[in-house]
């Protein structure tokens, strides 16, 4: 869908909500008292705007689709927030169950379950790919809570009899949106089949396609819709800027010059193949910069190793694909590198809008050819009229212009 009729839809859909009461702090959303201190020693002091509308409904069990802002604190506490509430400590049953599009995404919402549940005596864990598949078995067979994996993983384990299903309570689908584009509608679908009567169902994406429609119409009973409002589609706090580059060999060079001129702490530098995120990785340490490279053929293990390193700030350069354009969990990151365009319209909007995922300043710049600069020209009117952003020449002046 070309993105100027995408975010047509998302502005059309404003009008489609039908729960618009929010709730500004969280001892009045009938919170139990160990959840508040999860939440307060999580470091929420008062609950973001998303969570004002979506808590309160998502407690009271209705069935809610969530229409999340592209960028922004506190989306994946909007959910995780009402399931330890929802939870009985006393039954070793899995009582709640998300789905998410990437091991790393999931991986990091068991984080955050465990984190805001961390005055609770909360079990969870996450089905995640390169994993011995009997560990995963064992640990769901003792009992967990909460469970949360992409849904191959998770079908898998159900259809091996390791994850039961017969007492869950609350199904989360996280990124639908982005599982839908994956492919994986047959394994979301085949879940749903095996859910108990009556579950309550909560989905949350960033754009409403028909195929995200198709489910709320088809598994879920008369959903509280809460969807952005058209001044909450922003891109606020990430200031974009592109860099026009003549000829694609010359794009090494630029990107050593920006750092040898700008000091950044650390960067997410995008490319469109596993192959391009290898082959820059490689010139980079050539010339002696520090960077990891992490995309979808390397081995789940081996993913992890490579977040963990740079997270401890011991790489200050992370070369990937699209693969984690929503699934980066790196707080420092201050920089957004599209190397490559992205050819998918949608994922700029993904890649950009993660970098201001956790509310800070962002810088994101977009290396251009003569070829991309249609693009460019397609995203750049929509942006600028549905989130209130504009796309900028790289400022002479470094120093005092980022």
């Amino acid at each position: 869908m070309p993105v100027e009729d995408m975010l047509h839809d998302l502005a059309k859909t404003d009008t489609e909500s039908n729960w618009d009461h929010g709730v500004d702090s969280f001892e009045n959303m009938g919170l139990k008292p160990e959840v508040l201190r999860g939440i307060y020693a999580y470091g929420f002091e008062r609950p973001p705007a998303i969570q004002q509308r979506a808590i309160v409904p998502i407690v009271k069990g209705h069935d809610v689709v969530v229409q999340t802002p592209l960028s922004g604190t506190g989306i994946i506490a909007t959910f995780c927030i009402p399931i330890l509430q929802k939870v009985d400590l006393s039954s070793k049953g899995t009582q709640a169950l998300i789905l998410a599009p990437t091991s790393e995404l999931a991986q990091h919402i068991q984080k955050v379950v465990i984190a805001l549940g961390d005055c609770m005596d909360i079990e969870c864990h996450a089905c995640v790919g390169g994993t011995d598949a009997h560990d995963d078995m064992s640990r769901l067979q003792e009992g967990v809570h909460v469970v949360v994996g992409a849904p191959s993983l998770v079908f898998e384990m159900i259809d091996r009899r390791a994850l039961m299903t017969d007492h869950i309570k609350i199904f989360c689908l996280y990124e639908t949106d982005e599982m839908l584009s994956r492919g994986l509608k047959s394994n979301i679908c085949e879940v749903f089949q095996l859910l108990p009567q009556g579950a309550q169902i909560v989905l949350l994406s960033a754009t409403m396609p028909a195929e995200v429609l198709e489910l709320t119409n088809n598994f879920m009973r008369d959903p509280v819709r809460i969807l952005a409002k058209r001044n909450e589609l922003t891109l606020e706090g990430i200031k974009q800027l592109y860099i026009a580059v003549d000829k694609e060999e010359w794009k090494l060079d630029t990107l050593c010059d920006l750092y040898e001129n700008v000091a950044f702490n650390q960067t997410v530098i995008f490319c469109n193949t596993r192959q391009k995120v290898d082959w820059l990785t490689e010139k980079l340490h050539s010339r002696e910069f520090t960077a990891f490279a992490i995309h979808g053929d390397m081995e789940q293990k081996q993913r992890e190793v490579v977040m963990k390193e740079f997270r401890s700030s011991s790489s200050h350069v992370l070369v990937t694909t699209d693969l984690l354009a929503r699934a980066i969990d790196v707080q420092q990151a201050s920089l957004v590198i599209n190397y490559d365009f992205p050819t998918d319209r949608e994922n700029y909007m993904h890649r950009v809008g993660r970098g201001g995922s956790f509310g800070h300043k962002v810088v994101a710049i977009n290396f251009l050819i003569t070829d991309d600069v249609p693009i460019l020209r397609d995203i750049e009117q929509p942006f600028a009229e549905f989130y209130n952003t504009q796309i900028n020449e790289f400022p002479l002046n470094v120093v005092e212009d980022i």
